[in-house]
């Protein structure tokens, strides 16, 4: 069995943002050699998220209007901010969102269902972050 380690950084202009990070991954996976396994990828931020979904502006925008509804942006709601962070909102979107995803490795390429896609989802953002994609397999 081999292994291959990688990291991808990403510094979004915006606090949140919603990344198709499969390319990236696809060309890890490639750099990897390996054609049979399994790819992990995940935030190593706790404001940050990897995900799958569909690669669709409406759906994105439907993530957004959902999170502020359920967790809204708003500094003053969350006790995390009382230690002077303005982040809890963050912290609670990357909950809802998850932190990691495996994707099979099947003849070298990700084995993903129909309109599948990784995603990388920012909640805090303007700064630098990375995520770890980990190949396994042979």
């Amino acid at each position: 069995m081999k292994t291959f380690r990688e990291e991808l950084w990403f510094n979004t202009k915006a606090r949140q943002a919603f990344l198709n990070i499969t390319p990236q991954v696809e060309q890890a996976l490639k750099k990897s050699g390996i054609r049979e396994g399994l790819v992990l990828v995940n935030a190593m931020h706790i404001t940050a998220s990897v995900f799958v979904n569909d690669d669709e502006g409406g759906l994105h925008q439907d993530f957004a209007d959902f999170l502020e509804r359920v967790i809204p942006t708003d500094p003053k709601r969350y006790r995390h901010n009382l230690t002077g962070e303005d982040n809890g909102d963050s912290h609670l979107k990357r909950q809802l969102f998850g932190r990691e995803v495996v994707v099979a490795v099947t003849q070298g390429k990700l084995d993903f269902g129909p309109w599948e896609q990784i995603f990388y989802g920012e909640f805090d953002g303007r700064r630098r972050k990375r995520v770890l994609v980990k190949v396994v397999g042979e």
